[in-house]
């Protein structure tokens, strides 16, 4: 979507400070008429200046204050940014014609974002959230698991759930977690979630946790995973030395923001 995509090329201008139509049209895989139309709609922010065969950062300009977030959920999530950077590193395990699974949770849905670059990617989900970005997005092949909606975890739970999810292969699982101890591993606070969890647990392809720092030491009621039996833990930033000698032990790796 337009909005979208401006979103991100002023990201990308943040991080590269010129950019061309042509790098913007491959990077986006549209027209140049479209990257010009978006262009001049950012040149009246006066966030950019136009140059010939591109863009380049106004650094005259104070810099713009981040656009609203479109969802309600993601205005109102927790540790907003800290689940930013989490989602941003787990982008970089997705691949084309990945086939994923999305967990409920905001942190989780908060990657579809991120990976709109990426090509012929089917998202499975039961995840409220992560189904109303993607379809928004345009950018994927949604399935959605159908099944009984449970408001507290804004996801979809039951048996019609545990039935979509057997008929499909899926090689990588982005799950998420209430609260997280080396003794308990990963836990829910609903057994209906848990219930879903505790299945994809078990299913093969890559198992990757994502969580920020809050999450450690603060198991809930049910627990569906070891920690040691995660491919990976994504995270804000450095955990304690008694989880990072864990992960180590278990050749689990650790993945975190180092900002």
């Amino acid at each position: 979507m337009k909005v979208n995509r401006i979103r991100k090329i002023e990201e990308l201008l943040h991080d590269m400070h010129s950019l061309s139509i042509d790098y913007l049209c491959e990077y986006f895989n549209v027209s140049k008429n479209t990257i010009r139309r978006d262009i001049a709609e950012m040149d009246k922010s006066g966030y950019i200046k136009k140059v010939y065969g591109g863009i380049v950062l106004n650094e005259d300009e104070p810099a713009q204050p981040e656009a609203e977030p479109e969802h309600n959920w993601v205005m109102n999530t927790t540790n907003l940014e800290e689940k930013k950077k989490i989602a941003q590193l787990a982008a970089d395990l997705v691949e084309d014609e990945d086939v994923i699974y999305i967990d409920i949770g905001t942190t989780t849905a908060l990657l579809l974002p991120y990976i709109e670059n990426k090509k012929n990617v089917t998202v499975v989900t039961a995840n409220i959230h992560a189904i109303n970005a993607g379809v928004e997005g345009e950018k994927f092949n949604i399935i959605a698991t159908g099944g009984t909606i449970y408001p507290p975890s804004k996801a979809f739970v039951g048996p019609s759930v545990t039935r979509s999810l057997n008929m499909y292969n899926i090689s990588k699982f982005f799950m998420s977690t209430i609260g997280v101890s080396i003794e308990n591993g990963a836990t829910s606070a609903s057994p209906l979630d848990c219930e879903i969890q505790y299945l994809i647990a078990t299913k093969p392809g890559k198992h990757y946790l994502m969580m920020d720092d809050s999450k450690l030491d603060a198991p809930s009621l049910v627990s569906y995973n070891a920690l040691k039996n995660f491919d990976s833990v994504i995270m804000n930033k450095k955990p304690a030395l008694k989880y990072i000698e864990h992960f180590k032990d278990n050749n689990v790796e650790l993945i975190y923001s180092k900002d």
